[in-house]
Formats: structure tokens, C-alpha cells, sequence
């Protein structure tokens, strides 16, 4: 991933990425998909598991938890002293460049790079190292956000007309350099996504809705209620699991992907 001042400044000053998943309903949502997807494609513990971009390490500490042997890599330093600090192996480092030799994990998750590096060379390298250091048969698992994502969020908080430049160069390309919203940040399209797994060798590349339709349910309530308590007729039944049976509901009908705000790919190395 790149180390630019932006992404830097937006991970140390304007981003709390050890609380995102926990702290809005957005977040739980996509933390508990994570879960349901890792756990349908992980080998049994115990097994070596690679987290390649992966934060602070809420994603690793709940592998380890399960009995699986983690290894974290982050560009951000103040996300690896916070993983260490969890009691999870970590280093700071590039996912072009992985400090690991080859065929070193069973699995190995990237819940960062693909959407950090806006250059495409940049994430075949990326994808190129996760499939070096994989042993053959593993799975390589990838987040990636919808180009569409930007168009339906600003269209359901009403800031469309403010922002339409900036949708409209993402929905064109994947990128926008105005987008204050995220540093350094690209979106795929569900085809595009799936077409750069495949041509980094990977087979059996199977794409997944992971916040799917539901996912707009939890970003609609975090925007109006923001940190305040749901009233009751928001809060019976529980929306997080409402989305949660949507999403997983979706998960069955791949026309649906597209639907979905974030992205989760899976390939396994011949």
C-alpha cells in the first residue's frame, strides 16, 4: 500500500480505524459479513493466516482467538504499534513488497490494498506477492468498494448535487484526486474486481455483496441517528440484524452484488 502523507494523515488524525467496526452500525454489519465469509473459506484452525493491510487488527486478533496462527503487515506505523499492542505479530510494510518467502501462508486476507492503491500496476504487484507467498490451494481474500457505492450513498444523504463531480469521475474511472472522503481510494466495478483476481492466477474466483442490499439500511440509520439511541420503532426488531438476514439473503442471487457498498472476492491459488 502506498505511504503517502494523505493516507498517513487520514489514519493518524482524521480516522479511528481500531473503533470503525464496532462503533456504527455500518461497521458491525461489515465486521460480522467478514466473519461469515472468512468462515466459509478458511481452512480449519490451525493454519497460518496472512492479514495484509489489516489495521489494527480486529480482524486478526478474532482469527487468533479461533486457533489460527496470524501475521499482520500495515503500511500505517500507528496500526501496527496498535496490533502489537493487541498481542498480534505485526510489521509495518508495503503489500508490493511482503517481507514473507514464498508459499509461507494457507490463507492470506487483504482488507486494504485493493482499494489503497488507485494504480492498477500497483495492486497486480500486491496480488502478484499475495499469490507468491500462498501455498497452492489457499484462498486469497479481498475487500474492494463498489464504484456505485458513492452515487447511492450521496443520493440517500440528499448531497448529490454537491458532490457530482467527484461521483461522477468514480463511477468514470474508479477515482477521483477530490474525493476528501477517503485517502488515496479506488473503487471497482463487480466485473473489474473479479477480472484482476483471475489475472493474478487466481481460479474459482467467486465475488460477494459483502454489506449487500442491507448495508443501506445501516447507513441510512447511522446518518439520521448518528450517536443517538434509535427510537423504538427503529430499534424492534434489531436493524443490524435485519440487515443482516438481507444481506445474507442477497448472498444467494449474484445479480444482487451489485448492490452492496463493499466488495469481497475470493480466488484460490492453483
Amino acid at each position: 500500500m502506498t505511504t503517502s502523507v494523505d493516507l498517513e494523515t487520514h489514519y493518524t488524525s482524521r480516522h479511528d480505524e481500531g473503533s470503525r467496526l464496532s462503533s456504527t452500525l455500518k461497521g458491525q454489519l461489515e465486521l460480522a459479513r467478514v466473519r461469515d465469509l472468512l468462515e466459509r473459506y478458511l481452512p480449519e484452525p490451525p493454519a497460518v493466516v496472512g492479514d495484509i493491510g489489516g489495521g489494527p487488527g480486529v480482524h486478526a486478533s478474532w482469527l487468533q482467538k479461533r486457533g489460527y496462527d496470524v501475521e499482520l503487515l500495515d503500511p500505517v506505523q500507528r496500526h501496527v504499534d496498535q496490533a502489537v499492542a493487541a498481542g498480534i505479530d505485526a510489521v509495518q510494510g508495503d503489500a508490493r513488497r511482503l517481507p514473507w518467502e514464498n508459499e509461507y501462508f494457507d490463507a492470506v486476507l487483504l482488507a486494504g490494498p485493493m482499494y489503497h492503491l488507485p494504480e492498477a500496476a500497483d495492486r497486480r504487484l500486491a496480488l502478484r506477492e499475495a499469490v507468491r507467498v500462498i501455498r497452492p490451494g489457499g484462498f486469497i481474500a479481498v475487500i474492494a468498494i463498489n464504484r456505485a457505492a458513492n452515487l447511492i450513498g450521496a443520493t440517500l444523504a440528499n448531497k448529490l448535487q454537491q458532490r457530482e463531480k467527484i461521483v461522477r469521475e468514480i463511477l468514470e474511472t474508479g477515482f477521483s484526486p477530490d474525493n476528501e472522503r477517503m485517502a488515496e481510494t479506488t473503487y471497482h466495478t463487480v466485473t473489474q474486481l473479479r477480472t484482476e483476481l483471475t489475472n493474478a492466477g487466481l481460479r474459482a474466483v467467486t465475488v460477494h455483496g459483502l454489506t449487500g442490499p442491507g448495508g443501506w439500511l445501516t447507513v441510512a440509520i447511522d446518518a439520521h441517528f448518528m450517536d443517538q439511541p434509535l427510537p423504538a420503532s427503529l430499534s424492534d426488531p434489531d436493524p443490524l440484524q435485519t440487515a443482516l438476514a438481507c444481506t445474507r439473503m442477497a448472498d444467494q442471487y449474484p445479480e444482487l452484488i451489485a448492490s452492496s457498498s463493499l466488495l469481497f472476492a475470493v480466488g484460490q491459488r492453483a
